[in-house]
């Protein structure tokens, strides 16, 4: 098994004032079909507890990331997944369904009576915070969402123990929800491929043509 992601990182913000601090990762950013999903796992800073076996999602067999899911949630001071579908995925790009989808796990951890006062987000990237749009007075608007600091970590799901616990959640609802879509639409092979692009899934795809449930503006018959 892979080395453990620690606490280490996370322990940097607790001299900077914060308690609570949200690790985010997503998974689905690839597939073809189905949503994109984003987790979220809040640790308190002030009471922090490492977690055995937890690892990024990738590493984990599915049985050990089933079976690891409510482990993190009791873990967590607050957890959260938030979706956005392939039509959305449409609509907005990719950056704009995985803020769609971060957000709304953020408003999920709101609900729960925690407000984050630091986010750790996998990549080098800050796709969760708000956009900013020029109105038409040229007045700064900022689209709801979330407000705290946010702090990019290239492979932070490898060494974070709070990303890898939230890529663990995002990634057991996600490949649920593409088997429940499977029963729906057998031919194209979610239940084995979670809506990536396999061989056998673009095959299904020319003899089929696509599902409502797939990514219809992206390149689907080649890689």
């Amino acid at each position: 098994m892979s080395v453990a992601p620690t606490l280490d990182y996370e322990k940097r913000f607790l001299p900077r004032g914060a308690r609570f601090l949200a690790g985010v990762d997503e998974v689905g950013r690839g597939a073809l079909a189905g949503p994109v999903s984003v987790g979220i796992a809040v640790v308190d800073l002030q009471n922090m507890e490492l977690l055995a076996d937890v690892r990024d999602s990738k590493l984990l067999k599915a049985a050990d990331r089933e079976r690891l899911d409510p482990l993190v949630r009791a873990w967590s001071a607050a957890s959260a997944v938030g979706h956005a579908s392939a039509r959305e995925i449409d609509e907005l790009g990719i950056m704009g369904a995985l803020r769609t989808a971060g957000n709304r796990a953020w408003f999920q951890i709101l609900g729960a009576g925690i407000t984050p006062d630091v986010v750790l987000l996998d990549g080098s990237h800050n796709w969760l915070s708000p956009a900013v749009q020029p109105s038409l007075f040229d007045e700064v608007v900022v689209d709801p969402g979330c407000d705290a600091p946010v702090h990019t970590l290239v492979k932070a799901d490898m060494q974070c123990l709070s990303v890898a616990a939230a890529s663990v959640l995002a990634k057991v609802e996600r490949d649920a929800a593409m088997q429940a879509l499977h029963l729906e639409f057998p031919a194209f092979g979610w239940d084995v491929n979670k809506g990536y692009g396999t061989a056998a899934h673009r095959e299904a795809i020319r003899a089929c043509g696509p599902s409502p449930y797939h990514r219809v503006s992206w390149n689907l018959l080649t890689g």
